[in-house]
This record gives structure tokens, sequence and C-alpha cells, in this order.
């Protein structure tokens, strides 16, 4: 297996995340969004082989809460039950919610690693913060009450059921905790690292998932206005030429395999389809664009990155008898369920 030199791992990838939506509406049923599993600061870890032996811990983590400035010291079982309650419906199925755990604790776990060996100073020596803008979602025991109402006892439960199951373990590659990217739903194929955030990884690559096309609001319409297409474009892109007709403005030039635009125009400027995605708010950069009188329509995919485990296809493969190790074997293909 290939291993990553030191500090070579850099995946931009807050280029292609769209702000979470606040976790109260998506407990409501609105449709999770984009992980932040990855951040601009995601490098490969150390190839120093102590790091590696030390790939769990059982010590609480340290979490900074942006409100107040404190470093909370949170259980590695609680992080991973509010992370869950944070990041999957409660609704999902026990295997689906168990594959999530263990996605979370590796994030935790790696992300640990990191901060060990590369200290962020914003963090004030927490392993990571509680901005769902930058870091994993994570919810308190008070906030998650707060998001399941009368069905807490029962969500909580559940979830916690599921953690309790998984906890002593994590998903390793060449004895290493993964990048544990997620997403709500692919586009009918996981999308690989490379095609989104611009670097290979061995495990981070294109894998079926057609369950997602029956997934709710699979497919998207948005529709724009002439007025508000050409303010969003010459928002997010400078110098770029608009003529009068619109159909020009949008160019797709080329797409991935999976579905995701790689490459197109906009006014005539070089750009990607995730820069985009972000510059019109899309639900994916799996889409196609036509135009109708004034308005253009945009119809996407899937909701989010497309890299790693989709969270809707999991709750399909665990709806079909998977189990949890089945769905992590899928989406994380040549990766270990190593026990810490």
């Amino acid at each position: 297996m290939k291993k990553y030199p030191a500090a070579a791992l850099l995946l931009t990838a807050a280029a292609a995340l769209i702000p979470v939506l606040p976790a109260c509406i998506y407990g409501k049923g609105a449709m999770p969004d984009d992980t932040v599993q990855i951040t601009t600061n995601e490098v490969g870890l150390s190839a120093d082989k102590a790091a590696h032996k030390a790939i769990c811990s059982d010590q609480p983590y340290k979490v900074l809460d942006i409100e107040s400035g404190k470093v909370l010291e949170v259980s590695v079982r609680d992080y991973v039950i509010g992370a869950v309650c944070a990041e999957m419906p409660a609704s999902f199925h026990e295997e689906a919610l168990k594959a999530q755990a263990a996605a979370a604790h590796t994030y935790a776990e790696r992300q640990r690693l990191r901060e060990k060996a590369s200290p962020a100073p914003e963090l004030k020596g927490a392993d990571f913060s509680n901005d769902t803008a930058v870091y994993q979602g994570f919810f308190t025991k008070e906030q998650a009450r707060e998001r399941f109402g009368g069905k807490f006892e029962e969500s909580y439960s559940k979830i916690s059921a599921a953690v309790d199951e998984v906890l002593p373990y994590i998903i390793t590659y060449d004895d290493a905790p993964i990048i544990a990217a997620f997403h709500s739903m692919s586009a009918g194929y996981t999308e690989s690292a490379e095609n989104i955030w611009g670097t290979h990884v061995d495990y981070l690559v294109e894998v079926d998932s057609r369950s997602d096309l029956t997934a709710p609001k699979f497919r998207e319409e948005k529709k724009l206005s002439r007025d508000e297409l050409k303010n969003a474009l010459e928002s997010a892109f400078e110098d770029i030429s608009l003529g009068d007709d619109m159909s020009e403005w949008i160019q797709i030039k080329t797409t991935s395999d999976a579905g995701t635009v790689l490459s197109a125009e906009a006014g005539g400027k070089s750009v990607t389809g995730n820069d985009i995605r972000n510059a019109l708010s899309l639900r994916s950069a799996s889409f196609d664009v036509r135009i109708e009188g004034d308005t253009a329509i945009f119809t996407t995919k899937g909701y989010g990155h497309g890299v790693g485990m989709s969270q809707y296809g999991a709750n399909a493969m665990a709806e079909e008898g998977k189990s949890w190790r089945d769905i992590i074997a899928h989406y994380y293909p040549d990766c270990t369920i190593a026990e810490c």
C-alpha cells in the first residue's frame, strides 16, 4: 500500500463545502449537508511510526467552545454519540448509525494526532472546536435533547447503543486513522478525492452507490433569474465577461465518470464545478443547466461533495441486511477496522 509523505496530503476541501445546515433544522427533516471531515488544514500524518502506534486513546477529547472560548473535556463516548446525533438522522438503520459512529471516532482520533503533531494556535490546545464550518458536527446531550424534542429518549438511546457497539474500533489505512470523509448522497457513484480536492487518496475512490438514486430529493432544481445569476457569477469570479446570451454564461466542459462537473467556463473564465456550486449554493457539483427565457435552471444530483461514505447509501445497504463492517468495507476500500 502507498504511504503518504509527511505534510504532503493537502486537501483543499473548504472550497467544495457549502455552509452546514443548523442542526435544529436538519433534525426536523431537512437533508444533512456536507460533512466537514476534510478541511484546508488536512495533511498526511507523519511517517514517523511512533505516531501510528497510538491510533486510539481513551483520554477525553478537548473541544474548544467557540462561544465561550473555553476548552471543554468530553469523554470519547460522549463525543462520538454527540457527533452521530449531529451528523446522521436517528431514524436511520442501526447498522448505518454504527458506520457513522466508526467514521466519527476515526475522524476525532486522526484530528487529535494531527493537532499533536502540528498544533493550530486558534484551537488554544484543543483537538478541535465545535465550529461546524470547520470541524465535524457535535451535540452535547442538552443540544441533542433540543434537537430530538419528544423523541429524545428513543433517539438518544438508539444512537448510544450503536456507538457502544463500535466504540472499540476505528478505521485505519497503513496503521493510521483514515480521512473518514462522508456526505449525504452521491450522484450514483461516489467521487474520488483526486477529482474533488486534487489529491489522490488510495481509499477515497469511486464506488457504486446507485441506491442513492432513490433517496429523497436526489434530483433537485434551482432556478435563478437573469439578474440573480449575473450578480452571483460576478460576485464569485473576477474579470468575467457576461454577454447578452445567457446560454453562454456557463459552459460545462468536462465531467467525471461519477457525474461531477470537473471543468467549466463562467463568462469565459475557467472554473471548476465546485466553484460554480459554491457561487450558486447548489446542492452538489453534479449538475446541468438549461436556459428558459430569462431563467437559468440548474438540475443537481445528490447532495454534498460525494467523497467517501454516502449516508443514504449506507442506510440502503443496512436496510438490505448489510452490517456496519460491510458498509465501511464498501465505501472505504482496502481499509482495516482496527481494535483500539
